[in-house]
Formats: C-alpha cells, sequence, structure tokens
C-alpha cells in the first residue's frame, strides 16, 4: 500500500536490482515505473520482458543533470541503482568512477530538491566502509553526499537515506557466476582461503530497500543483518569435485568486508533484523530511535565477526536457484 499511486524512478534499472525492484514494483499499486538508464538494448530487451502500461524507460546518465531534471518531473521516489561498481574498472578507469559515482550523486540531489522530489534511497555497499579500493571510496563519498543532502533540502520536502549491504548472490559480475563458468575446468580460484563475505539475496535487497523508504525520516544509513560465508565453503558448494586454486589476494581486496565500523558504531541503533547508522544532524534527536538499542563499545559489523554463518548446504540452495 506504501507505493500506492506513486511514481517511482530508478536509476540504472536495467540491472539486477533494477530489473527485481521492477518486477516487485509491477505487484503494487504504483502509478509509473519509470527506469532510467544508459543502454537502449538492455531497455528494449526489458521492454519485451515487462509488458505494463506503467512502465516508462528513459535513456540517459546520472552525469547529465539537465536530463536528470527532464526524467524527474513529477516523480515521488527515487531508487539510485546507477553506479561504475567493478573494482578493476574502477581502479583502471578512476575519472570514470569519479564522475559517476560521485558526481552523479551530486546530479541526484540537487535535481531530487529542485524537482519536488519525497524520498530518495541510495544504494552502497560494504566497500564504502573504511574503503581500501577507489570503488569504496567513491561510495563513501556517495553516502556522505546523500547524508548532506538532506541538510542541502532545507524547508524543502526531499529526504534522502542510505542502503548499505554486502554482495549479491548471483549478480553480474559477482563471483558465483564466474565461478559456474570456471567450474567447467575442473579447477576454482580463489584469492585467500580465509576469506569471508557478507551475502544477501537480490530478493531480499529489493525487500529491505521497499522497507527503507517506509522507515526513513531522512540521513540514515540502513543496514541489513545477513549472513557471512567464507569463500572456501562457496567454491566447495558450487564445485565439490573442483580443485582449488590460491591465487593471492588482489589490489585494493579486503580479507574480510565491514559493514559498520567501530567508529560508525557509536551512533548506530540496533533493531532485530537490520542497524540504522543515524546521521549527525543538530536536528536529530533521541525521537528518532524508534525502539532501537545503542551498541556496546567497541562494537563493528564485520563479515568474520558474524554471529550468523551460510552452510555449504544452504549455499548449495542459494545458488543454484
Amino acid at each position: 500500500m506504501y507505493f500506492e499511486d506513486k511514481t517511482i524512478l530508478i536509476t540504472g534499472g536495467t540491472g539486477s536490482f533494477g530489473q527485481e525492484f521492477t518486477k516487485r514494483m509491477l505487484e503494487t499499486k504504483a502509478k509509473k515505473i519509470i527506469i532510467f538508464s544508459r543502454d537502449e538494448l538492455k531497455q528494449y530487451e526489458m521492454k519485451q520482458e515487462f509488458k505494463d502500461e506503467r512502465l516508462r524507460f528513459f535513456i540517459g546518465d546520472v552525469r547529465d543533470k539537465e536530463r536528470l531534471y527532464r526524467a524527474f518531473d513529477n516523480v515521488d521516489y527515487v531508487v539510485h541503482a546507477a553506479a561504475m561498481k567493478h573494482v578493476d574498472a574502477c581502479e583502471y578507469n578512476p575519472f570514470e568512477a569519479v564522475k559517476t559515482n560521485i558526481h552523479g550523486a551530486q546530479n541526484i540531489i540537487e535535481a531530487a530538491i529542485d524537482k519536488g522530489v519525497q524520498k530518495v534511497v541510495a544504494l552502497s555497499t560494504d566497500k564504502a566502509a573504511a574503503p581500501t579500493n577507489l570503488y569504496g571510496a567513491t561510495k563513501l563519498a556517495s553516502d556522505k553526499l546523500f547524508i548532506a543532502g538532506n541538510s542541502y533540502a532545507g524547508d524543502k520536502k526531499t529526504r534522502f537515506s542510505v542502503v548499505r549491504y554486502g554482495n549479491v548472490v548471483g549478480s553480474r559480475g559477482s563471483v558465483v557466476p564466474y565461478f559456474k563458468r570456471m567450474k567447467e575446468t575442473g579447477r576454482l580460484p580463489i584469492t585467500d582461503e580465509r576469506m569471508t563475505r557478507f551475502w544477501i539475496t537480490l530478493e531480499q535487497g529489493v525487500r529491505f530497500v521497499m522497507e527503507s523508504f517506509e522507515r526513513m525520516q531522512g540521513g540514515e544509513i540502513f543496514v541489513p543483518k545477513i549472513p557471512s560465508m567464507t569463500i572456501t565453503d562457496l567454491a566447495h558448494a558450487m564445485g565439490p569435485e573442483c580443485e582449488i586454486d590460491i591465487v593471492g589476494i588482489r589490489p585494493g581486496e579486503k580479507l574480510h568486508e565491514v559493514m559498520i565500523t567501530e567508529d560508525d558504531a557509536r551512533r548506530t541503533l540496533e533493531y532485530s533484523t537490520y542497524y540504522v547508522i543515524q546521521p549527525e544532524f543538530t536536528w536529530w534527536s533521541n525521537t528518532n530511535t524508534n525502539g532501537g538499542k545503542s551498541l556496546p563499545d567497541g562494537f563493528a559489523y564485520v563479515s568474520h565477526l558474524n554471529e550468523e554463518w551460510l552452510t555449504v548446504d544452504e549455499l548449495c540452495t542459494l545458488v543454484n536457484k
């Protein structure tokens, strides 16, 4: 009911997240769903798959502020999923990553405020917490811009929040499709047998973003409680018959991922299924907690210290869906 009679725009809407989010939106009574992306072929293919009169397709780039101003006309909610997200590509093309992930974020913020968008949820990544590569650094900057956007909005109605979660099962460019290809060779390369990662399904990620629209007041970073897994267990789940090759950690890669740093934890509230990193606004107060509890000193939400772990059998079920 929350999205009833609303117009929702998704940047990067032809990606894995955008397509799943669109599917869920079409199950609601949303008035209109706008797909904003650069790739006309993917938009054409998406039109063939989703035949619904409420769908609109805009060719555009988040780097192009004028196009965003046109696309945001009469839009109620925006999901910002467009990004350069591959670590290697960002390292090799740093200026391009900055233009898309940082300048693009600023363009979204300014267009949303000026066009009267009510709510914007920006997708982040665990790599934005204590970043060690350029992709993570640009997403950290993006997160901070979106949180600060609430101050820029002033007394206007636009509010911004961020959703931060871990690796998505089966998303394009992720390790799952890579392992599926490589297991045909009988060998699976892993960087370090100790490596751990947070894990979330596409459906869970979409559901969490939808819930965050309802919960947000503006300025929060929402972090779901999700399980961890070791990269070795994933390899065993996907190719139990395969030999494992240890190839070494790549530049900018972490052994373990972080979603809430120890410093951020001091202003984080815990709920049953998620955390909220609170903004440092003068107008933000304890009245906004809604029953959340503070975290103990020294807490950090790190993949190898997680309380919830996926077993090999559970991983098999997820990756074979």
